[in-house]
């Protein structure tokens, strides 16, 4: 099939069929299209998005400051050159996206405003069906799909993770969530009291404090930072020595992946050298005399949580500025006036900036059946981190923690491509994940290894989502520098996908 097409239902209805069925328009959603189109152009497909334009995250996030914690030489697709500062601001990175979006005709296929409620697997038909309800036109119809392309993320755009603290309802002052930012809301000359600090908080403070009166930053457990310029010296060489934007976006790129294996590495058989290393870069920024000990050194190894980027120290010239403060300590009760924190220290606020992560969302929280049983994802164990078991025809991309993430939406890109021809040349229609006979006594665990990688919000809802085994074929393993090499070359018939 090359066109999308229509099949009548008893009722009469016309329900359009595509061949894939992207999901979200997001920075995943964009590159699969591309890859889609570029590797499989025989398919028909298209995406639906359910916000009014692309963009996912970088299009909700609002909050000051808002940037990426990835440099862009590897948060960019492979196949698009970036050609600005490695540390991006969301209107930035939406631009890219659009350039995108307009260079190879993508916005042909993207349906904005179509947000999915429900999918449906018909064993019979060998297809998907979902029902989809349109926001700017209260319409609601059904498509079919061959195959799913879940690019809808990780996380729940909606609401933001902010714990029930005691108090809260006793606090006269206004508690907002980054993740949803009112636009009416002004900190100049307020006491602005932010609690946590991971990538969000270290973005949002030094965009703030300068207009503040002052910004508190609480944490109950310190993060590693690493402070550099915004800015990429060979990078820059390269330019001056004008070669190519495609060259240097390239050569940039895996110098830049290097840099990151061995540091990853270096976090896991010497995590007390990095340790150090991370805190001597800190150090100069900080007062004389600061307590490093207790405000910016973690318990856990580096790299088992995300490192932030400090782009030019501004978090950090923000503290030694005086109009920022650290304080790490646990929250006893909120009060009339701020936080009364378990070790005694009242902390007035005007505004208090809830930076406490995510609710996780698998699979964009829609509600899926197969021939009308529901699904439940953490019955299921997952293939490469992408497909599970029991599922036919449908792919997740969920990116790397340890490295961009965009850096999995171009390795899926290729393996989804080579399914597909894979698929075609067998004269299958239908592909799943099925565990074989040599891996019933294989031990199932959880989706992340919580020595591996343990950020809260994983932690709080890994029990929703699918399990891992431990053969790396049943395994998320989160190692871009292992993935890159063998998922290329990854055995398609080696009895781990049912063909039929």
């Amino acid at each position: 099939m090359t066109q999308a097409d229509t099949i009548a239902r008893p009722t009469g209805q016309k329900i359009e069929h595509v061949d894939v069925l992207i999901v979200g328009a997001g920075i995943s959603g964009v590159g699969s299209a591309y890859h889609l189109l570029d590797q499989a152009p025989d398919k028909s497909f298209a995406v639906l998005e359910a916000y009014e334009t692309f963009g996912g995250t970088w299009h909700m996030h609002t909050y000051p400051g808002v940037r990426s914690d990835s440099d862009l030489y590897t948060f960019g697709y492979r196949f698009k050159p970036w050609v600005g500062a490695p540390i991006a601001s969301s209107a930035e990175i939406k631009k890219y996206m659009g350039e995108v979006i307009t260079e190879h005709g993508l916005d042909k296929y993207i349906r904005y405003s179509h947000k999915i409620t429900k999918a449906s697997w018909s064993s019979l038909e060998s297809r998907w069906t979902v029902d989809v309800t349109r926001s700017d036109t209260n319409e609601s119809f059904q498509m079919t799909a061959s195959f799913l392309w879940m690019c809808q993320g990780y996380y729940k755009h909606s609401e933001g993770y902010t714990p029930e603290w005691p108090g809260m309802d006793s606090y006269k002052g206004r508690i907002v969530h980054p993740q949803t930012w009112p636009k009416d809301l002004d900190y100049t000359g307020k006491k602005v009291l932010v609690i946590g600090s991971g990538a969000t908080a270290a973005t949002i403070v030094p965009a703030i404090a300068a207009d503040a009166e002052h910004v508190t930053v609480l944490q109950r457990s310190p993060t590693f930072f690493v402070p550099g310029r915004n800015a990429n010296e060979l990078a820059d060489t390269l330019r001056q020595l004008e070669i190519s934007d495609e060259w240097i976006h390239e050569i940039v790129r895996r110098k830049t992946l290097f840099d990151q294996q061995q540091v990853t590495k270096m976090a896991v058989e010497y995590p007390d050298l990095v340790r150090d290393t991370l805190l001597d870069g800190i150090r100069p920024l900080l007062p004389e005399g600061y307590d490093i000990g207790k405000h910016f050194t973690p318990k856990y190894r580096p790299w088992q949580q995300r490192i932030a980027f400090v782009p030019d120290g501004d978090l950090f010239a923000g503290i030694k500025s005086g109009k920022a403060s650290m304080v790490t300590d646990e929250i006893e009760t909120f009060t009339a006036t701020g936080v009364r924190t378990k070790g005694g220290e009242n902390l007035e606020a005007d505004i208090v900036v809830t930076a406490t992560g995510f609710h996780l969302s698998v699979l964009g929280d829609i509600p899926f059946d197969l021939d009308g049983t529901p699904v439940n994802w953490a019955d299921t164990v997952t293939y490469r981190g992408m497909m599970f078991t029991g599922i036919p025809n449908l792919a997740w991309v969920f990116g790397y923690f340890r490295a961009s993430w965009t850096l999995r939406v171009d390795i899926m890109g290729d393996f989804i491509a080579r399914l597909f021809k894979n698929m075609e040349a067998k004269g299958a229609k239908v592909v799943t994940p099925t565990l074989r006979a040599e891996d019933a006594d294989m031990k199932i665990g959880p989706w992340m290894d919580p020595d591996n990688f343990n950020p809260n919000y994983l932690v709080r809802s890994q029990h929703l989502m699918p399990k891992s085994g431990t053969k790396s074929e049943w395994q998320h393993n989160q190692d871009y520098w292992v993935e890159k090499d063998i998922l290329p070359t990854a055995d398609l018939n080696d009895g781990c996908l049912k063909y039929s």
